[in-house]
This record gives structure tokens, sequence and C-alpha cells, in this order.
């Protein structure tokens, strides 16, 4: 289903298949939300970075290729991403909740997103992390995950807004996995202009024949050959 910007992004968002996108991340760690955006709100969303102000520039490791340039949102985010941070966290919480209960965290997060980043208020951590990101030829975005200090939400969404095979070539959207005893498992999440996905932002549990155990997760975006690819990443949690 894709619908415009203007649409209510509650009404949308609560609309989706819920038991699915659970069943999924419970699964896979992710669940890909196809046509979130139309392709006249991705190019219009896109096009937020001419007054985002100064980039930042990760710096790259020594003989890399450049890490692109991120356009932090600041305190207000725009729309539609402050309002779907809003109705996404309130569907998103119930599955965090259950995360941590099978997993034997002791932690709940709250019903509502303005009670949850009160807590981080508290808990010290006060910088937006919710960015637009820019790569051209050459550059990429590293395997990372942000779960440095309390109160980190354990799910995020991200959401192309280019489209591959004519703005850019190479540039996929790509996630880790680390079982214990096992080796790294490396998965392409495929996304095309428009599309979001809810990824788990740093952990999520596995049931094994054991019972659960805790799997981690990084996400990254490959090297782009060609173009420019423009993307987003919609956090809840804020940074220290």
């Amino acid at each position: 289903m894709a619908w415009p910007v203007a649409a209510a992004p509650a009404a949308a968002i609560d609309g989706l298949d819920w038991s699915a996108i659970s069943a999924q991340l419970d699964e896979e760690g992710h669940a890909v939300l196809p046509g979130l955006l139309n392709v006249a709100a991705a190019r219009r969303s896109a096009r937020q970075i001419r007054i985002l102000g100064a980039p930042q520039r990760p710096p790259p490791a020594p003989g890399e290729p450049g890490r692109g340039e991120l356009f932090h949102f600041g305190t207000r985010l725009p729309a539609p991403w402050g309002g779907w941070r809003t109705a996404f966290y309130r569907h998103l919480a119930v599955i965090a909740n259950r995360w941590n209960d099978v997993l034997r965290v002791g932690a709940r997060y709250p019903e509502d997103l303005g009670a949850f980043l009160q807590r981080n208020r508290e808990a010290g951590r006060v910088r937006e992390q919710s960015h637009l990101n820019r790569l051209r030829a050459e550059e990429y975005m590293p395997l990372h995950r942000g779960d440095a200090g309390a109160w980190v939400f354990p799910l995020q969404v991200v959401a192309l807004l280019s489209e591959p095979g004519a703005d850019f070539q190479g540039g996929e959207f790509v996630m880790t996995e680390q079982r214990p005893r096992r080796q790294s498992r490396p998965m392409v999440v495929p996304l095309a202009l428009g599309d979001a996905a809810i990824i788990g932002t740093a952990a999520r549990p596995s049931r094994g024949a054991g019972g659960y155990c805790r799997v981690h997760l990084r996400h990254a975006v490959s090297r782009v050959h060609r173009g420019e690819r423009i993307g987003v990443e919609l956090t809840f949690h804020l940074a220290p």
C-alpha cells in the first residue's frame, strides 16, 4: 500500500498488519514495509536535505572511501518523520517489552513516546539521532549499531528516498546477526524507492533448543558505485 505524506500518519501506520510484522521481526530482525511513501512523497522527503543545514561527515578509516553525509533533524522532526515516530512507537513498544520479557530484562518501555523520551533526558540522553543520509559514488555506511548507554530502544525505522538502478547503483542495505557460538549471518534487506523497514537496533531474542538467547545485530549500506543514494534512519532513543 502507498499513501502520500499528507495522509494521517497514525491511521496509515495503525493499519499495518502488526501481527505479521511482529512475527517477521522475531524471525529475521527486520520487516520491510513496501511503498510506505509514494514516489512524490519520497522525492519531497529527499529534498529536505536542502534545509537541514551543514551535514556531519563521519571520518573514513585509513585507506577507505568516504562514509557519506548525515543530516540530523534536530529536536523537531519534519513531516512525515515526527508523526511517524510517534505512531510507530505505540506498536513497537509492545514488541520491545515482549522481547525484554523473554530475555528476562527488567526494563519496561512506556506506552507513550513522550514518556520514553523524558526517561532518556533524565538518563542524560539529550541529542537527537534521527537523520537523512546521503551517499555518493564510492561512499558507504559502515556496520554500526546505536546501543551505548541506558534506555536504548531495540527497534528503529529506515527508509529509502532514491530509486535503485536509476538514481544510484550499489548501495544495498545490509544487516548482520551474530548468534552465540555461530558465524555472523549477513542479510541484504531489499528496499525500493519509498520502501521502509523496521530493524533491530542492536539485539533481538532468538529461540533455540535451550530457550531464548540474545542475537546481536548491526546494519550498514554497501558502497555506492554510481549516482547518489538518500535514505533516512528514524531512531526512537536520544544519544548521550
